[in-house]
């Protein structure tokens, strides 16, 4: 019996990839892309988008690859997300690239996302893009967390893309939404200790500046979206979700097309958005 269920199991991945190859061949999608584009409406974009990235490991099994090749695809999509954004009009892509509870995972699969994390950065540093469009790059989250090696490569993207901005990508690493919060409130506990701020003065706009997302145009996402049908934020921009929009796609993060973008943008317009309720 259990042979026969893992059979169908293979049967089913193999349907799915099939499935999605038949999509792309078609043009089927690039009419459906194309008609919800012009849908949009361009002057009441979101102007921060955050992503869940999530399904590495589960698209992986699709292929009958291991877990790295999941996060290598999962690497490589983000690259199509973020020109998909910018040529829409988005300022601002935040990504939930390793969650300071992933360090728990197996060390060999922790050890391979700090080799391709090193890689990534060094090379979006490096990308002709990147300073074509003047894209800021910065990390947020315990960096010091993170192998030196990974912390130099991230110092190194943010160095050579201090001076831009006109479209600013945050990756979350080593990140956690608590987290942050606590570090926050600590950086505040010290300037009450020496004398700084009363404890009175403490308030939203006080934490807001203590925040790692503290410095960019618009640091609370306007819309969030998760892939891999979970439907949770996962400590993800905990403060500043607070009045984001949810969007949950079924669709893994390496298997994220265009149309799921675009979808999850006309889906946000759609919404009637109520601040402060």
């Amino acid at each position: 019996m259990g042979k026969i269920k893992n059979k169908l199991k293979s049967i089913g991945k193999r349907v799915i990839i099939d499935f999605y190859r038949f999509l792309d061949n078609s043009g089927v999608l690039k009419i459906y892309e194309k008609i919800l584009e012009e849908a949009i409406d361009k002057d009441n974009l979101p102007k921060h988008v955050a992503i869940i990235m999530d399904g590495n490991r589960r698209a992986a099994e699709i292929y009958g690859k291991d877990r790295y090749y999941g996060h290598y695809l999962g690497a490589e999509k983000v690259r199509e997300v973020l020109r998909w954004a910018r040529d829409l009009g988005i300022n601002v892509v935040t990504l939930y690239a390793f969650s300071t509870e992933n360090f728990r995972r197996p060390k060999e699969e922790v050890d391979k996302l700090m080799e391709l994390f090193e890689k990534k950065f060094y090379e979006i540093a490096d990308d002709e893009e990147i300073h074509r469009y003047e894209v800021r790059v910065r990390a947020i989250g315990r960096i010091n967390l993170l192998p030196k090696n990974v912390q130099k490569a991230i110092k190194y993207a943010e160095e050579r893309t201090k001076n831009y901005n006109k479209f600013f990508v945050n990756i979350a690493i080593a990140y956690g939404g608590q987290q942050e919060i606590i570090d926050a409130v600590k950086k505040i506990a010290e300037k009450v200790k020496r004398g700084e701020i009363e404890p009175e003065d403490i308030d939203k706009e006080l934490i807001d500046k203590h925040l790692y997302t503290a410095n960019l145009p618009f640091p609370n996402p306007d819309l969030i979206i998760r892939t891999s049908g979970e439907e949770r934020i996962s400590n993800f921009l905990i403060w500043q979700s607070s009045y984001s929009e949810l969007y949950f796609c079924d669709i893994y993060w390496p298997l994220f097309r265009r149309v799921d973008f675009l979808r999850a943008v006309r889906d946000y317009q759609r919404r009637q958005r109520r601040f402060g309720k």
